[in-house]
């Protein structure tokens, strides 16, 4: 996924299991934002980051979506544990890492493994992919203001 590619309307289903599209988000730029785990440190520093910053996000016109692989009862408890007011894609089958791909080898501690590269995805209204926000660029503790371009 580059700068310029338009996303398709249906991105995924919730925690809930009810199905997340662009459509349901009019006239809003989405913040599409891939993470490896839930409640790990950098995951929970990221979300509840978002959290903290939500209204400022929405007043400027931004949907915040969460996506990584984990199941929707891992994505509930992730939720309930950290307050967290938007909807996190459960992507279990890898559709959406895939075509998006954030999905590939990393390595910790000298082991090699598959997992999610953290990657936010800002998406305008009409479904295009306007900014990329890298895995090295992230900061998790600061990602509203990097969204917002503060």
């Amino acid at each position: 996924m580059e700068i310029g590619t338009k996303v398709a309307d249906l991105l995924g289903v919730d925690q809930d299991g009810n199905e997340v599209r662009l459509s349901n988000y009019p006239g809003r730029t989405i913040a599409l934002y891939f993470y490896p785990k839930d409640s790990t440190s950098g995951c929970t520093a990221q979300a509840c980051n978002l959290r903290d910053n939500y209204q400022e996000l929405l007043d400027a016109g931004y949907q915040v979506i969460g996506v990584s692989v984990d199941s929707a009862d891992s994505h509930k408890k992730f939720i309930a544990k950290n307050s967290l007011p938007f909807p996190l894609i459960t992507d279990t089958d890898h559709k959406l890492v895939n075509e998006f791909g954030v999905w590939g080898e990393k390595s910790m501690y000298g082991r090699k493994y598959m997992g999610t590269f953290r990657t936010t995805f800002i998406i305008s209204p009409d479904g295009i992919v306007e900014r990329i926000i890298t895995p090295k660029e992230v900061k998790t503790k600061n990602h509203a203001a990097q969204i917002l371009n503060i």
